[in-house]
């Protein structure tokens, strides 16, 4: 398993960083894909309702959970 990465995303016009592992950034892209949106806007989505979750936990644990639904094929 390799370590995460840090990347960047425009969150309601304002530049941020997340570190993720490959595995859920790539799930995270198809993720996007699969719901017809941007990388940003799926964020941004993530970020208005996770509340005291981290960033990076959230967007793992929305991944996670569309893979559990069956979403990301």
């Amino acid at each position: 398993m390799n370590r995460p990465v840090k990347r960047s995303l425009t969150l309601h016009g304002h530049r941020t960083s997340v570190s993720l592992e490959d595995a859920f950034w790539a799930a995270f892209r198809r993720l996007a894909e699969v719901e017809g949106v941007g990388l940003n806007a799926l964020a941004a989505g993530i970020d208005d309702a996770r509340g005291d979750v981290g960033l990076a936990s959230a967007i793992r644990l929305a991944v996670l959970e569309a893979a559990l639904t069956g979403r990301l094929g």
